[in-house]
């Protein structure tokens, strides 16, 4: 931070989930914001990961067990195993925003970001589990992130108190998971919304605290 307690530099990791290349209104939308946003911020750190056009593995019987073992036990082959999933967290780890462009498929989450999701949250890397904790064993262990959602959906009414809100898997899916990232807030924004606006609020909100 600089004398006036402002950060010199903010790293945004922008996650694009769109399984378009072509046409996707999220791709679009964090493409606008990014923009807008080195317009009031140019030195600041942009980090992208593509995970629409290069879906993460699902995790697999090898993937938990490595997962689950001490770090200084495991094998070559389990640190091999984990290393994609390493590779991610540390991207979170870095990031002060986490950008996530997301549609809404069949009413819920892509699978390509539950898989992100599965290979992100993870045993004594981004959370810690302990019994003793009774009803809530699990607690985050990153802190400090802002979560910015920019989404796009097929329907409408998929608001709260919306028509069809009872369909919405995605948004509270993404809630429930999201502090395992280690965001302190959520920002939901749908297409329609002006996103240079957006990005200009964001930007202030995060540079004041």
């Amino acid at each position: 931070m600089n004398r006036l307690g402002v950060r010199n530099m903010i790293t945004i990791l922008r996650i694009d989930v769109s399984a378009r290349k072509e046409r996707s209104l999220t791709r679009e939308l964090s493409r606008r914001f990014i923009d807008e946003w080195l317009k009031q911020r140019p030195s600041d750190k942009i980090v992208q990961r593509d995970i629409g056009l290069n879906p993460p593995p699902a995790v697999s019987e090898d993937w938990i067990a490595a997962a689950f073992t001490p770090e200084e036990e495991r094998t070559k082959a389990e640190q091999a195993t984990l290393q994609f999933s390493d590779t991610l967290i540390d991207e979170v780890e870095g990031a002060d925003i986490i950008l996530l462009g997301v549609p809404m498929y069949n009413y819920g989450m892509p699978a390509a970001l539950k898989a992100w999701f599965d290979q992100v949250i993870r045993v004594n890397k981004t959370f810690s589990f302990d019994l003793a904790r009774g009803d809530e064993p699990l607690e985050p262990i990153l802190s400090g992130k802002h979560l910015v959602i920019l989404s796009s959906r097929g329907e409408f009414g998929f608001e709260p108190g919306g028509v069809r809100e009872h369909r919405n898997h995605l948004d509270p899916h993404i809630r429930t998971c999201a502090k395992f990232l280690g965001a302190v807030d959520d920002q939901h924004y749908r297409s329609g919304h002006f996103i240079p606006q957006v990005a200009v609020s964001c930007s202030a909100a995060t540079v004041s605290v």
